[in-house]
């Protein structure tokens, strides 16, 4: 699979008001493409509001925001056409119904509409078969997931999967659309910490390829671009200093009990738009 360009992302005040408050504020970040960036915070704080908003999934109401020059919140469009999601709770995911083969082919058949329709249409089914399983198969290397060693190998219910399983599922998926932007959600949750640690061990690998990854996180590795998000966002330096290697951005700290109530709210508008 060739590695894309990736996505420089850059915000200057980066924020988003919803309904009962302000659900993140005062964003600031600066990353250039190829960049492993993690927003780290409690959960309710807005962490994945922001993923959703650097995506093109989310309007803002406040400063800016560029990714691959694309100005956010005027051109979510364009943003959205290469920024690709991992799962999202609400929004983007997997379909505990199918199996693992079932759904790797849904999602090359979504991607296929992205390639000209009337062009995909005079191949001939063979050669699009064969294409769309390379996609396949290199998405899958990329991810490090191995249909051999899953219980009934591409047979697997997605339902069955591990935790880190899945992640590696949906990575692949993702990828199948060859991504400037990967953005997953909550990575490090329900993981042991040496399954957190393979799985940052995979985001590097995609980040070396030349793919910018976004990842929700609650704590974020020392090589990542860190975005706050919460009570973290206000903590003093001397307190909660990175280590040396590891650029910091933070994000104000929000308002009150309404923040939590605000990115609900919020997070509910994106998963019915």
């Amino acid at each position: 699979m060739d590695s894309p360009h990736g996505a420089a992302v850059k915000a200057e005040n980066f924020g988003l008001k919803g309904p009962r408050g302000w659900v993140f504020r005062g964003v600031r970040l600066d990353a250039e493409p190829g960049s492993l960036i993690a927003v780290e915070g409690p959960s309710g704080s807005g962490r994945t509001c922001l993923l959703l908003a650097l995506t093109g999934r989310m309007k803002a109401t406040e400063g800016q925001a560029e990714v691959a020059g694309h100005q956010l919140p005027r051109h979510m469009t364009a943003v959205r056409r290469f920024a690709a999601l991992g799962p999202v709770t609400g929004v983007n995911e997997l379909d505990q119904s199918l199996t693992v083969a079932e759904q790797l082919r849904e999602g090359a058949l979504l991607q296929r509409r992205y390639e000209g329709p009337v062009r995909a249409l005079l191949r001939p089914r063979g050669e699009r078969r064969t294409a769309a399983q390379a996609r396949i198969d290199g998405a899958l290397a990329a991810a490090g997931l191995d249909l051999a060693t899953l219980p009934k190998g591409p047979r697997t219910s997605v339902r069955d999967l591990e935790r880190l399983e899945a992640v590696r599922l949906s990575v692949a998926i993702a990828l199948l659309g060859a991504p400037r932007l990967l953005a997953l959600d909550d990575l490090d949750l329900k993981l042991s910490d040496s399954e957190r640690a393979e799985a940052w061990t995979l985001l590097r690998s995609i980040a070396a390829g030349g793919t910018t990854v976004l990842a929700v996180c609650s704590e974020a590795p020392d090589e990542a671009t860190v975005l706050r998000t919460g009570a973290a966002a206000a903590e003093p330096a001397a307190e909660a200093e990175p280590a040396a290697d590891k650029k910091t951005e933070d994000t104000e700290d929000t308002e009150d009990t309404e923040d939590t109530k605000g990115a609900d709210d919020a997070l509910a508008e994106a998963g019915r738009a």
